[in-house]
């Protein structure tokens, strides 16, 4: 083990949740780095179903550190309401929890704003969660949001009334409706109570721990293509998904990180609005009727597709990824042929990377490799050799074609379902 980033190679819900889960049982400090509520991290404990939002997988591991970092948007209520549920599991969270003072606020005005942003939008909107998250990230940019450590403060009441009185504001001119102040207040000062010994600096906690030798892993959320940078603007998150994201939302610098892993799914999913080039009709339906890819937070169906190498090569150089997990092999198990997209055709001439131009990007037409299917249950396959050939010929393709070595494979949601070839 050593100071890892772990990243979705990408449009989310890869699966880092389960990878995450494995590798903490050698890691001592576990970071969330960026995003919010809006993500999902769905780990398997046995038979009993965890999902993680604002609090870092490591949680279930008695003995690990758990960290919100400063690059995170959190909502105080919806945190509050997290550790409850884990401790009614039976999960200590006090001791194993530190929240950034830095840390901005997600506070109810912002998810108004943000449902009223997407229904302006009509047809165009991007798909959000609506959790405020957009919203959030942008009071912080502009220099008016507040952080955890607003929490702490006297004047934290006259702080949030101006917030509310300039949001309200605009809530009216968008056709949205105002929020009160009186129950906010009330609701967050709960909230307050609840998470103050809770919220430190934790890039000192960081930094300390770095010099005592301890291991850490930093835990991404959403995918790389939902990076406000690198991804598939406007259809993206309000945040840096990328490795570089770990750094920035952390506190501790690239020279300390020893490894980026990359974690992908077996084929390519979406959740919402976005190009998706290889969405395939075939391979949704039968996910979907599989029970499978529907959003750990929404519920949504996610559309599907099959395994793009334009993708999560692109995503491999970005991020600079050393080792790739492969997750969700197993919902393969019943086709007789797999397709993978080596590149696109644009224009009668081949492309072999992801077009920042959507328009672009939407005619590109996908340039498949067709690979036998194994037509054999992998769920139980606890070891590389236990694998059909025709699996273990598709997984080190797609390693090949990501231009990074294959280090973990996932066959089924539990913490057992894993391969270290």
């Amino acid at each position: 083990m050593a100071n890892i980033i772990l990243v979705g190679a990408q449009l989310g819900d890869e699966g880092k949740g389960k990878v995450i889960d494995v590798l903490t049982e050698r890691a001592d400090v576990v970071v969330r780095t960026q995003g919010g509520s809006n993500a999902g991290h769905t780990v398997f404990v046995g038979p009993q179903k965890y999902v993680l939002h604002l609090i870092p997988s490591g949680i279930l591991r008695g003995k690990t550190q758990c960290v919100i970092g400063n690059g995170v948007v959190v909502d105080p209520v919806a945190l509050v309401r997290e550790i409850q549920d884990l401790e009614r599991l039976g999960v200590r969270v006090n001791g194993n929890l530190r929240i950034s003072e830095k840390a901005h606020m997600v506070l109810p005005y912002h998810r108004e704003l943000d449902a009223c942003a997407e229904k302006l939008k009509g047809k165009q909107s991007i798909g959000t969660t609506r959790r405020g998250i957009g919203p959030a990230y942008a009071d912080k940019i502009s220099r008016t949001g507040l952080r955890m450590l607003d929490l702490l403060r006297r004047d934290w009441p006259l702080r949030l009334r101006e917030q509310v009185r300039a949001s309200n504001r605009l809530l009216r001119a968008l056709g949205g409706k105002p929020v009160s102040l009186a129950p906010i207040e009330a609701e967050y000062r709960r909230a307050a109570r609840r998470l103050r010994p809770l919220i430190v600096d934790t890039v000192q906690l960081l930094h300390d721990a770095l010099d005592e030798g301890k291991q850490m892993l930093f835990e991404g959320a959403q995918g790389s293509y939902l990076d406000i940078d690198h991804g598939t603007y406007p259809y993206v998150t309000s945040s840096n998904t990328t490795a570089g994201g770990a750094c920035t939302g952390s506190g501790v610098p690239p020279n300390r990180i020893d490894k980026v892993i990359g974690v992908m799914k077996a084929y390519t999913t979406r959740v919402g609005g976005g190009p998706l080039p290889t969405e395939d009709a075939t391979i949704a339906d039968l996910l979907h009727g599989m029970g499978r890819e529907f959003g750990a937070t929404t519920g949504r169906a996610r559309r599907c597709g099959w395994f793009d190498a334009v993708v999560t090569r692109q995503a491999a150089r970005i991020n600079g990824i050393d080792e790739i997990a492969v997750t969700n092999l197993d919902g393969l198990d019943t086709l007789s042929e797999i397709k993978v997209c080596t590149h696109y055709a644009l224009a009668g001439r081949r492309l072999d990377r992801v077009p920042a131009d959507l328009d672009q990007l939407a005619a590109c037409k996908p340039v498949y490799r067709v690979f036998p299917g194994w037509s054999k249950d992998t769920s139980t396959a606890r070891r590389w050799n236990d694998l059909p050939r025709n699996a273990r010929a598709y997984l080190k393709a797609l390693a090949q074609l990501s231009g990074a070595h294959l280090a973990m494979v996932s066959v089924g949601p539990a913490r057992d379902q894993t391969i270290l070839p």
